[in-house]
């Protein structure tokens, strides 16, 4: 059960159904999207790309965490750790304009990716 998150949904509605003796699935199995990726910026300019995702990644429906972490070993690096609901409001928020707006001023700084790694999160995130 580590593998998925459960959640209630028609709380209001199973309470009626328990009332009048009626059995309803109330529980719904949600499977939880992660990515953890290295972002490699432009020689010195790390900390002006980590400022753009920062900015530009406050608001993003779905998105449970979104942590930007500096590499203790590359001074141009970024480690991007996300937690969404699903693999779909992920890919929705490409298309906020707050994130098309970081891209697309972030891009300059950018010099490419490092490692990449999709995950099921399991525990130990807000709201675990």
């Amino acid at each position: 059960m580590h593998a998925r998150r459960t959640i209630l949904k028609g709380a209001g509605a199973f309470a009626v159904a328990l009332g009048l003796g009626l059995e309803v699935k109330a529980m719904e199995e949600v499977t939880l999207y992660g990515l953890i990726g290295q972002m490699l910026a432009q020689p010195g300019q790390r900390d002006a790309l980590l400022a753009i995702l920062a900015e530009g990644t406050a608001d993003m429906p779905g998105c449970l965490s979104y942590v930007i972490a500096e590499d203790r070993e590359d001074e141009d690096a970024l480690w991007i750790t996300e937690i969404w609901e699903s693999e779909e409001s992920h890919a929705a928020s490409l298309q906020l304009p707050a994130v098309q707006d970081a891209i697309a001023r972030g891009r300059p700084l950018i010099a490419g990716f490092g490692h990449r790694f999709e995950t099921t999160p399991v525990a130990g995130y807000p709201g675990s």
